[in-house]
């Protein structure tokens, strides 16, 4: 008999289950990339994740250290890699960071230092972003850059998407900040990065929003936002910048999280993590965090929805009263389930 209740107890449970409805995972807004899964088996230690400019949902990445001079475009409708760039001339010692300009150039920050801020310079190389996504070769441009007040460790470089600039923010929880190169970077000589703001963070890597009013970094348990505002009037052209802390975005349960970028229309994030067939992540942006462009995207999209007529409306209103008296039926059948189970519960204990 007990079985029996059992069986009766789980069979009820499982009617109440499916009278509920359904939670439907969120589609990508806007054409925006979902979550998905990088297939590649060449790709084992994703370290950094850049959104293409030229090519509508697929994002750059590369293996942290050890790996050899490649960078990867990866597909994200099908996480499959449509894309190897072999940079020519080059030996990386520790590649952590990824990022794409306004000058339609990829960058990629050989900055990592897992000798605890020793080495005395690190590098950027900078390759223009290829028209045509296919396996191919590249000589980089290769910049040199020390830190003002001498070594750092670091995994993230982002650029700025409005003025170019190439900014670094060092990885320790305590003192660590961040870094601004110079207005264009040399080829010749040594780039000075001069520290402008305190970010005390483990961070791991870090992105600008796609309108440069936001700058997310993030460490390995959890993220940060920030309002970007360029010093001085003249915006591209002033040193420095303002940054107000203004939250912290959600941040997936990840192995070991490594890279973060905006999406293209810079309402969600993509969180990337290191090992086998990784997982990236996409979490939606909202208030505060959504980057001043998307906000005001969003804003006018509800104000034409609001204005579609009356129709719309009343079948928007039908629609949400259809919702409630779902989740009501749903709820109520959860109760009675409950209710029977306890009930059979104790007709067994009697017995």
């Amino acid at each position: 008999m007990r079985s029996l209740a059992r069986g009766l107890g789980a069979a009820a449970l499982a009617s109440a289950v499916l009278a509920v409805p359904a939670a439907v995972p969120a589609a990508a807004d806007g054409g925006s990339p979902e979550s998905f899964t990088i297939e590649d088996s060449r790709i084992t230690e994703s370290s950094g994740l850049a959104a293409s400019r030229a090519h509508s949902g697929v994002f750059w990445t590369h293996n942290d250290s050890d790996d050899g001079p490649y960078v990867y475009a990866v597909d994200s409708a099908t996480g499959r890699t449509v894309a190897t760039v072999t940079l020519a001339g080059i030996d990386p010692r520790d590649v952590e960071a990824v990022s794409v300009g306004p000058d339609g150039q990829v960058y990629v920050g050989d900055i990592g230092d897992n000798l605890g801020g020793s080495w005395p310079e690190v590098w950027i190389y900078r390759f223009p972003e290829p028209k045509k996504l296919r396996d191919t070769t590249v000589t980089p441009v290769r910049h040199t850059v020390r830190y003002d007040g001498g070594p750092r460790d670091a995994e993230s470089l982002m650029v700025h998407p409005k003025t170019g600039r190439v900014y670094i923010v060092s990885k320790r929880e305590e003192g660590g900040g961040l870094y601004e190169g110079p207005a264009e970077l040399s080829a010749s000589g040594v780039n000075t990065f001069r520290r402008i703001a305190d970010i005390g963070l483990w961070a791991t890597d870090g992105a600008f929003s796609p309108d440069g009013t936001r700058l997310v970094v993030r460490s390995y348990f959890e993220a940060r936002a920030y309002r970007w505002a360029a010093r001085g009037a003249s915006g591209a052209g002033s040193a420095g910048a303002r940054i107000e802390p203004i939250g912290q975005p959600s941040l997936p349960m990840q192995r070991q999280g490594e890279s973060v970028s905006f999406t293209r229309d810079g309402r969600a994030l993509m969180y990337g993590t290191e090992g086998v067939q990784s997982r990236v992540t996409r979490v939606a942006l909202q208030g505060e965090l959504l980057p001043d462009s998307a906000a005001k995207a969003a804003q006018t999209a509800k104000g034409e929805q609001g204005g579609s007529g009356r129709e719309s409306g009343d079948r928007s209103g039908a629609a949400s009263q259809d919702e409630d008296r779902d989740l009501l039926v749903g709820g109520l059948t959860v109760a009675g389930a409950v209710v029977l189970v306890l009930g059979l519960r104790r007709l067994v204990r009697r017995r």
